[in-house]
């Protein structure tokens, strides 16, 4: 498998990242006007089943097909995968931080 589609597996991963971040964040930061007002013990639990969730989905995200290739006896282009996704949210997180620090 080419470095070429490595890297663009990792960039598109990483965007998928990017736009269920913004998905997630979208529902927290509106989660009174969707949600009402929540009793001390629902919020918590609701906050901490999305956090599972998203640490599942990003986790399938970013390790899903790397360690699919491993599996499957391609292991150098497993861990490539992993390597140029996490390297491409670096990228992607700097840049928004940079952003942010403009703005």
């Amino acid at each position: 498998m080419s470095n070429s589609r490595l890297i663009l597996h990792g960039f598109l991963f990483s965007v998928g990242v990017i736009v269920y971040i913004v998905l997630v964040s979208t529902i927290m930061r509106q989660g009174e006007v969707l949600f009402g007002k929540m009793q001390n013990f629902w919020g918590p639990v609701g906050f901490l089943m999305l956090f599972t969730l998203s640490a599942a989905v990003v986790g399938l995200l970013v390790f899903g097909r790397a360690g699919y290739l491993f599996l499957n006896g391609l292991k150098r282009e497993g861990i490539k995968q992993a390597f140029y996704t996490i390297g491409w949210i670096f990228i992607e997180t700097v840049v928004v931080l940079a952003l942010l620090a403009i703005i």
